[in-house]
């Protein structure tokens, strides 16, 4: 398992081949992958927004508090593997419907896999610069959905059109995922876990 995020990455057909026939067959087996992966994110953040700051455009630099970042650290690493646990039941669940025979550590395993891109991608927490960290996380959210598209028809053993409209489906999941998470950041600043700014 250790391999997997570089064979993702750079041999992504067949790595999904490899796990196809490896995939988890337990929940914990299925959550030690994105677990592990999402700490990577939250501990760059955390050094970076404590550590180095950011600023943008011309303004001055700006770092969070220590306790404030571990609070919103502790949260976004919560919310990822929440997520990842939550669009790997919804790929389970959806696999009926496309003739796939899957279970609920398959559909967890390949979301988590899935998601190997944002979670290295994750890294650039260390230097926070604006618009390289959006730059570069467009990129991995495209070679996660990319990811995706190859990867459901593999890991499903289904045909590959059956598998573009899982696969989009999953997508579809994916942006209410996404718009759950920004009402939730909402409701959580405004309880307690807004961001604390060093003077």
């Amino acid at each position: 398992m250790a391999s997997n995020p570089f064979g993702l990455m750079f041999q992504p057909r067949q790595t999904w081949t490899r796990l196809s026939d490896h995939m988890p067959t337990s929940l914990p087996g299925a959550l030690i992958y994105p677990v592990i992966l999402a700490l990577l994110p939250a501990v760059a953040w955390y050094f970076g927004t404590t550590q180095k700051g950011w600023a943008i455009g011309g303004s001055d630099l700006v770092r969070l508090t220590p306790e404030s970042a571990l609070t919103i650290v502790i949260l976004f690493y919560l919310t990822m593997v929440a997520a990842v646990v939550g669009i790997g039941v919804m790929v389970h669940w959806m696999s009926q419907t496309y003739g796939a025979q899957s279970t609920l550590a398959k559909g967890i395993a390949l979301a988590g896999f899935t998601a190997t891109p944002l979670f290295i991608a994750g890294a650039v927490g260390f230097h926070p610069q604006f618009l390289l960290d959006l730059l570069i996380g467009l990129a991995a959210v495209c070679y996660a959905v990319y990811l995706l598209y190859l990867g459901i028809p593999i890991v499903m053993k289904i045909p590959e059109e059956r598998g573009f409209l899982f696969a989009s489906a999953v997508v579809a999941v994916c942006l209410v995922f996404l718009i759950v998470i920004m009402g939730a950041t909402v409701i959580l600043w405004d309880m307690g876990a807004a961001p604390t700014f060093i003077d």
